[in-house]
């Protein structure tokens, strides 16, 4: 589960001006911090298979995301996968 600071921190990091929470820049930080976590859980339990749909699901909605930056902005893409270490 992600605390509100740990939530607040990816936001700085990643916006692209003072008042940005919903760019797709930042909208797939917080997705990947959100499946690295999930990942964790589910080496522990392994037949957690709700969990496993919800992983998948965000995974989904981030490779959205991605996409849409590919079709918009290919720097943009980039420079965020190469910062989260996303591997295509």
């Amino acid at each position: 589960m992600m605390l509100k600071d740990q939530k607040t921190a990816i936001i700085a990091e990643n916006r692209l001006h003072d008042t940005d929470t919903g760019s797709p820049e930042v909208q797939i930080a917080i997705l990947t911090e959100r499946i690295n976590q999930l990942n964790e859980h589910l080496k522990e339990h392994k037949n957690d298979k709700h969990s496993r749909r919800g992983l998948l699901k965000m995974v989904g909605r981030r490779r959205s995301l991605l996409d849409y930056l590919i079709k918009t902005d290919i720097e943009r893409y980039r420079a965020i996968i190469a910062k989260l270490g996303i591997r295509k």
